[in-house]
């Protein structure tokens, strides 16, 4: 008798251990389904703040660039104005050289207007885009130190 009791105790023991111990197959795939929504969730919060910081960044770009290319245009008034002054034989060289800056800044400010975001070429217009100006901006100085000399 006790040892029928005793099987019959640890029987029911296990039994009992199993059935609360293990999930049904429902259960867990609620489970699953529960953490991919979530995943998604995060991945899309995610994505969001990267595209806005995307955003931000090239908004930031565009303007810093539109504002040097401003700055540009007022360097091209204030040489037209001081080439008006030049000897003759200078001042047409000077104007070729200004009229050829001039197009360059139109160039550049085009470029950039028709430019949409689309992140896979963003990093190659932003270096290819800074490198311009950049050159552009050594021009202007190399034509400015010509005109004091």
């Amino acid at each position: 008798m006790k040892k029928t009791l005793f099987t019959l105790a640890i029987t029911t023991f296990l039994a009992g251990t199993m059935l609360t111990g293990c999930q049904s197959s429902t259960e867990k795939a609620e489970n699953n389904l529960q953490e991919a929504k979530e995943n998604v969730s995060e991945a899309r919060q995610d994505l969001k703040e990267a595209r806005q910081d995307s955003v931000t960044e090239y908004q930031k770009f565009r303007q810093n660039y539109e504002e040097r290319i401003i700055a540009n245009e007022k360097s091209i008034a204030d040489l037209k104005a001081k080439i008006s002054a030049q000897k003759k034989e200078n001042k047409a060289n000077y104007e070729e050289k200004l009229a050829s800056l001039d197009q360059k800044n139109r160039d550049l400010k085009k470029k950039l207007q028709a430019y949409k975001e689309d992140e896979t070429d963003w990093e190659k217009f932003k270096t290819e885009f800074s490198r311009d100006m950049d050159e552009l901006g050594k021009s202007f100085k190399d034509l400015t130190t010509d005109n004091v000399k």
